[in-house]
């Protein structure tokens, strides 16, 4: 079945204290283009998330957000009572002997001394934060994969009616096909018969319009288009990934539209070509958010 490019999952995972939430986009793009912010604790993970994106969408322009919100009050900064003490005892010494007044609000100069606020502990990803973390992606990647689908149904949807158009519009010009052939002899026939004292071989002229009429046969195009909507519909029945597969078919859709345009030497034939290239670009425009 068909999915579309365009998706969006979100997850959230709760370990400890910590809020995992993992966050994926994608859009068109002719080739996988993938993005990543990723929180630091978690950068050691960068190229397994990168695989693990890479594997499931296949292609298109995906950007993947990996970060943590955790408890503020277990977060916060804890400030260095010792430290502080520290400097206060030194601001007192230096007040006393210089003379120089303490300041009316000393906390507001204490805090701002260095490694007051300073977090020395590094933090480590352990097994078990790395799982929960791993489960908020794949989560995310299956929301965004439930989305894709949804759209490659709507896709899908699209695609068959307007392969449908097509079918009836080829249809549609088989009376006019059948037609032209005795309009052509008549109108030649007539030409010949308004110049005067011209004499004709019957059976020469019989030849000559059999070659001309073969030139302009659309036989074998109106086959070919035909093979090429089956094959386009039995392409979006396989497996995703086809969105390339069914743009080259497009292209081969319209060669066969075109020639059939380029022998079409009746109004209502090329009014009828017309309306089947307007359904065929509405097609190659879709088929660019194929996956």
């Amino acid at each position: 079945m068909i999915q579309s490019m365009t998706g969006y999952g979100k997850a959230v995972v709760t370990y400890n204290e910590k809020k995992i939430h993992a966050e994926i986009k994608s859009l068109n793009s002719k080739q996988l283009d993938l993005q990543t912010r990723i929180a630091p604790l978690y950068r050691e993970k960068e190229m397994e998330i990168r695989q693990r994106v890479a594997a499931e969408l296949i292609r298109g322009k995906v950007d993947v957000c990996v970060w943590i919100e955790k408890d503020c009050m277990v977060d916060a900064t804890p400030i260095n009572a010792a430290l502080v003490e520290n400097y206060y005892q030194q601001m007192r010494e230096i007040a006393d002997k210089t003379g120089i007044p303490m300041s009316a609000d000393p906390f507001y100069t204490l805090l701002r001394m260095p490694d007051v606020l300073t977090k020395t502990e590094q933090e480590v990803l352990s097994d078990e934060e790395w799982v929960a973390a791993r489960q908020a992606l794949d989560e995310a990647l299956a929301a965004l994969v439930d989305f894709r689908r949804q759209e490659g149904n709507a896709l899908e949807k699209k695609f068959t009616e307007k392969l449908d158009n097509i079918a009836q519009l080829m249809a549609e010009i088989e009376p006019y096909e059948k037609n032209r052939v005795e309009k052509i002899r008549q109108r030649i026939t007539e030409g010949l018969q308004q110049i005067p004292g011209v004499e004709y071989d019957k059976n020469r002229l019989e030849q000559e319009l059999i070659y001309y009429i073969e030139k302009l046969d659309i036989s074998e195009e109106k086959q070919r288009l035909a093979n090429h909507l089956k094959y386009f519909r039995e392409t979006m029945a396989e497996a995703p990934g086809q969105g390339k597969k069914l743009g080259f078919i497009a292209q081969e859709m319209g060669r066969e539209i075109n020639t059939t345009g380029s022998k079409s030497n009746q109004a209502e034939m090329q009014n009828i070509v017309v309306k089947m290239k307007d359904e065929l670009e509405q097609i190659k425009e879709q088929v660019l958010n194929a996956l």
